[in-house]
C-alpha cells in the first residue's frame, strides 16, 4: 500500500530486499486531492525502488464523495477513506490477487500498534504485515534521513511540520493543529476547503463541520471559517492548536459501509 508517506516507502524497501521487485506491487490509490510533491516522491521513489507505481482511482475528490454521501466527514466519519482508498485497493486485490498468494503490506511504525488489529481485519482474508512495527524502530525522522542517503529528496509536507503526507495537509482525519499548519504554510489551500466545508453545510443545512470544539466541557461543531477567525484574532484554542493534530487512519477505520449511513 503506495501512500506517498515516508512508512510505505520505507515498507516497499523492506519488502523489496526480502522478496524482489518481481514479486512485489507498489499500489497506489490516487484522491486526486494529493500535494502536488507526493505525486514527485511516488515517480522518484519508484525509480529508485525498482518497481513502477500501479495507480488506482475512484475518480472523485473527497467533497465530490461528502457531496454524494450527504454528509462531511471528519476524523471519526471519513467516507473519504472508504470510497477513494480502501474499496478501489480492496477491487484491485480481488481482480489481481488470491489470499494464498499475495500478502498486504501496510506503512504504519511502531508508534501505532494500537491499528495493528483494525488493519488485519480490514484485509481479510489476505495476511497482512507492519515490518516497521518490529525492531530497530525507526521514526518519521529517521525513515527520512535513510530516504535522504538513498538519494531521494522527502516529500515537502514533512519540511512543512506535517506529520503526515496525504490529502496535501488537508485530510478531514487531522485535528485543529493540522489545519492551523495548513493556514499558515498554504492559505490557498486552507481557503479552498473552507470554501467547499461552507459550501457543503449551506447545501445540507445542518451545523455540521470537518473539526471540533471542545473547549468549555462540551463539543461542538468548529467550522474552518470559525478556526480561522479564531487563529487571525488571537482567540483560537491554544492547547488544540499545539496537540490537536489527529492521524491518518485510511486503512484501519471501522467498517465504513456503516459509518456513512450512522446519524
Amino acid at each position: 500500500m503506495m501512500s506517498g508517506g515516508i512508512g510505505s516507502w520505507a515498507t516497499a524497501r523492506q519488502v523489496i530486499d526480502q522478496r524482489g521487485t518481481a514479486a512485489t506491487v507498489l499500489l497506489f490509490a490516487d484522491t486526486l486531492a494529493e500535494d502536488p510533491d507526493l505525486y514527485r516522491f511516488l515517480d522518484d521513489a519508484a525509480a529508485q525502488l525498482g518497481v513502477p507505481i500501479t495507480r488506482v482511482a475512484d475518480g472523485r475528490r473527497p467533497w465530490q464523495v461528502f457531496r454524494d454521501v450527504r454528509r462531511i466527514g471528519n476524523s471519526q466519519i471519513a467516507p473519504c477513506s472508504y470510497r477513494l482508498k480502501q474499496k478501489v485497493c480492496r477491487d484491485w486485490m480481488e481482480a489481481n490477487t488470491t489470499p494464498d498468494t499475495a500478502t498486504v503490506y501496510v506503512g504504519i511504525d511502531w508508534s501505532e500498534p494500537h491499528r495493528i488489529p483494525a488493519i488485519e481485519a480490514k484485509w481479510k482474508p489476505w495476511p497482512t504485515r507492519t515490518p516497521l512495527c518490529a525492531p530497530p524502530y525507526l521514526d518519521k525522522d529517521a525513515l527520512i534521513r535513510e530516504a535522504r542517503a538513498a538519494g531521494l529528496t522527502p516529500p515537502r509536507l514533512y519540511r512543512l511540520g506535517f506529520p503526515h503526507n496525504n490529502c496535501g495537509g488537508a485530510c478531514v482525519r487531522a485535528g485543529q493543529a493540522q489545519w492551523a499548519r495548513l493556514f499558515e504554510v498554504d492559505p490557498e489551500r486552507f481557503a479552498a476547503e473552507e470554501a467547499e466545508e461552507n459550501a457543503l453545510r449551506a447545501e445540507l443545512g445542518k451545523d455540521v463541520a470537518i473539526l471540533r470544539d471542545r473547549r468549555g466541557g462540551t463539543t461542538t461543531p468548529l467550522p474552518l471559517a470559525v478556526l480561522r477567525e479564531r487563529i487571525t484574532s488571537g482567540q483560537a484554542d491554544q492547547e488544540a492548536l499545539d496537540f490537536d493534530w489527529g492521524g491518518c487512519g485510511c486503512f484501519t477505520a471501522a467498517d465504513p459501509e456503516h459509518q456513512e449511513t450512522a446519524a
